[in-house]
């Protein structure tokens, strides 16, 4: 439906509503942080306009925009893709959000290991 020098989007194949959009880029990456920053720009930058497109033609009052990395994450083809999932009310298709909370203190620790890892990073 949409292709660029950086990205390919089309039609998923078993898609889990009408008009289920899947976007990669034209080279390979297994996951999203195998992927350079401007790659990665690129197709997110093409998101928005594919969104509303999406939403146009599907007749869709939302969409889900879902990427997976690694196997436990779901990720079954070892290729990066975002799926653009058109939604309607009562389409019966949710999803599982079990939210949690930290123990006390943990949220501060979990906070300064990350700010560690990004300035360690690149």
């Amino acid at each position: 439906v949409h292709e660029t020098d950086a990205l390919v989007a089309f039609l998923d194949v078993n898609p889990l509503a009408q008009g289920h959009l899947l976007v990669i880029p034209r080279e390979h990456y297994e996951r999203i942080i195998d992927m350079p920053d401007e790659t990665l720009g690129q197709l997110a930058a093409s998101l928005p306009r594919l969104g509303r497109a999406l939403l146009n033609v599907s007749g869709a009052a939302g969409f889900n925009l879902l990427q997976n990395n690694g196997s436990v994450a779901g990720q079954v083809v070892p290729h990066v893709h975002f799926h653009l999932i058109p939604r309607q009310v009562d389409d019966g298709l949710g999803y599982r959000w079990n939210a949690g909370s930290y123990p006390p203190g943990r949220d501060a620790e979990l906070a300064s290991a990350y700010r560690s890892a990004l300035t360690g990073s690149d």
